[in-house]
């Protein structure tokens, strides 16, 4: 059965769903967002949208943003598209092992790594930060990348997992650019500021507590320089923020943060439906 799909504030409810070998399913948009919260309901029927197995395109429900059509990552989709995943072996060795570990839904997906890694590339990065490390696949990703002379500090409260993380990158030969740091990131990052390297870091990424976003970019805001990059991960969190049925304590904190940085004027953002949802931050 084809679920009800939650796109650009309404609720679409599947209505029939069946053509052979296509995916064929007509919408009614049912309610928007914001009448749920006040008892109206109001439906709209749209038409039937067929789509082959091959792929799935989507359009936005406010017709002032036009007809354009954007993709919709079907898992034949999602296998092509890690395809074309450069993804270094030791990589690769690094994702496979943690698979069989018990979090392992916690490690960054290989083509966010890529780009993740490309970003640091761009901006010439050589200096960086980690704010949840888990095993280490991004960190490793991006610590390939850096020139020999370039650090990564790299903050992780579970020391099992950074254990792991760190026989990786002595395996990959970069342990010297990577500063493991075990504890609490928020005690890493204001003694990194009490220790004078405010506006000193080139790039940062964000994979740890959601319930503690906030307090993160306002600590990696003062350490990473103007031009520089901000990243954070899970921003759209499972599809959760857009369901106004899900009001559970992480999801309100990742709705409240988007909110946030959607008026922060500190920084051009760009939230991009990677993975499961990261917001690129430039700081102005």
């Amino acid at each position: 059965m084809t679920a009800s799909v939650i796109h650009g504030g309404w609720v679409f409810v599947p209505l029939s769903s069946f053509v052979p070998n296509r995916l064929c399913t007509r919408y009614s948009a049912v309610s928007r967002l914001d009448c749920w919260r006040f008892g109206h309901r109001k439906g709209y029927p749209l038409t039937t949208s067929c789509l082959s197995e091959r792929a799935a395109t989507i359009a936005a429900s406010d017709h002032n943003y036009g007809s354009k059509q954007v993709i919709s990552v079907t898992p034949r989709v999602y296998d092509y598209l890690l395809t074309n995943v450069r993804e270094p072996q030791i990589l690769r060795e690094l994702r496979e092992e943690t698979a069989t570990m018990r979090g392992s839904q916690m490690q960054v997906s290989p083509d966010q790594a890529q780009l993740l890694a490309m970003l640091v590339q761009i901006l010439g990065a050589k200096r960086c930060i980690e704010v949840g490390v888990y095993t280490g696949y991004s960190s490793l990703a991006v610590a390939l990348v850096l020139p020999d002379s370039g650090v990564l500090v790299a903050c992780e409260r579970d020391k099992n997992s950074l254990e792991v993380a760190k026989r990786y990158y002595d395996r990959a030969g970069v342990s010297h650019k990577v500063d493991a740091r075990h504890g609490l990131a928020v005690d890493t990052l204001n003694s990194m500021i009490e220790n004078g390297e405010s506006c000193s870091y080139d790039f940062a990424f964000v994979d740890a507590e959601k319930r503690m976003y906030r307090e993160y970019f306002e600590l990696l805001l003062k350490l990473v320089r103007a031009g520089g990059v901000i990243v954070i991960d899970n921003v759209l969190w499972h599809g959760k923020v857009a369901d106004p049925l899900v009001d559970d304590k992480q999801t309100e904190s990742i709705r409240s943060f988007n909110r946030a940085l959607m008026e922060d004027e500190r920084v051009s953002i760009s939230m991009v439906p990677v993975g499961d949802g990261m917001t690129i931050c430039h700081k102005r």
